[in-house]
């Protein structure tokens, strides 16, 4: 039999070929496996569920991970799946492994995140299940939501002249990580180190404790504007963008001057870790924004809503997918983002 290693293919590789022959056997299934939330009929609504699991060493580092924000970073991040279907999360259930160097007292503060997280975005925690583990710590989280009919919003749908817009800063998230990392290293070559992390809240807090922006949709709805296609910026911005392109088959044009950093992370990029910052941005990951793109028609109503950046415009596909730096050149945007190591 011949052994074909993981690594070879990639994560999405890997998912394509597990899911390729999957096929839809029940009416009620409206959108199975390759976006960022499945979609079930149900009556006059859609019910709408994401999975997401995170893996001690893998997901987070408990070196600098309070377990409470981990909890909550747990659920948000499946709230963040629902929000890009343009859906609003009701409920979730939560499955954990621990090993036993695990006190109740510790799962007790990682409970105390998610409570936190659910009473934030009103989600009911409706169930799960626990189990051990050998080693480390493991979560899963399940959630489910809902969006009326003709309301669901999905990667495939972008055209040509459509509007391509972000919910807020990228590239803080992997900045922050990068600066607990740096931290993390001196306190093992010196434990009575102090942490230097004043002024860098917005950049820890990003990684640490990011937000869902489930805001997006009330906003949408209140504006008269429905996405044409989106996701959330888990992999990188473009990563996503490239994700939405195929999936649309479609090129884009992407403006790095109108790629929204927050100046403190700007500065944390180019001056302390001599990183250029578009770079942060665009293949960091873990920022949780939104990534939409809308018809020309509604520029205007986008123009007025408070944190969105408009950041280029989806292109025919034979136009590629591009990034016109500050200095007016034109480049093939490349998709750098997060890679799983099996």
């Amino acid at each position: 039999m011949t052994r074909t290693d993981v690594n070879t293919l990639g994560e999405f590789g890997l998912i394509n070929r597990l899911t390729k022959n999957i096929a839809l056997r029940n009416s009620s299934s409206v959108k199975g496996v390759g976006d960022d939330a499945a979609i079930i009929r149900n009556g006059t609504m859609l019910t709408v569920v994401s999975t997401d699991f995170l893996v001690e060493g893998i997901h987070f580092d408990l070196a600098y991970t309070p377990l409470k924000h981990l909890g909550y970073k747990a659920v948000a991040v499946n709230v963040s799946d629902i929000a890009a279907m343009n859906a609003v999360c009701k409920q979730i259930t939560v499955s954990i492994a621990f090993s036993n160097r695990f006190s109740v007292e510790a799962i007790e503060e990682l409970y105390a995140g998610i409570h936190t997280a659910c009473k934030l975005y009103n989600i009911d925690l409706v169930g799960g299940d626990t189990t051990s583990s050998p080693k480390g710590l493991y979560i899963s989280v399940t959630a489910i939501g809902q969006v009326a009919e003709g309301r669901a919003v999905y990667r495939n749908g972008a055209k040509a002249g459509d509007i391509l817009c972000v919910s807020g800063h990228l590239g803080s998230a992997y900045l922050g990580l990068q600066l607990l990392e740096r931290e993390k290293q001196v306190y093992l070559a010196a434990p009575t180190a102090q942490p230097q992390l004043e002024g860098y809240d917005e950049v820890v807090g990003a990684i640490l404790k990011p937000e869902a922006r489930v805001d997006m949709i009330q906003r949408f709805a209140d504006e008269g504007v429905l996405p044409t296609a989106m996701m959330d910026i888990s992999d990188g911005l473009a990563s996503e963008i490239f994700h939405i392109c195929q999936q649309s088959n479609t090129g884009a044009l992407v403006e790095e001057a109108h790629v929204p950093i927050l100046e403190s992370a700007y500065e944390l990029a180019a001056l302390t870790f001599k990183i250029d910052p578009i770079t942060c941005a665009l293949h960091g990951g873990e920022d949780y924004e939104l990534l939409f793109t809308v018809r020309p028609e509604d520029l205007n109503k986008i123009r007025t809503m408070q944190s969105v950046y408009i950041i280029g415009e989806i292109r025919p596909a034979d136009e590629g997918i591009q990034m016109r730096t500050k200095g007016g050149n034109l480049h093939d945007l490349k998709a750098q983002g997060w890679v799983h190591q099996f």
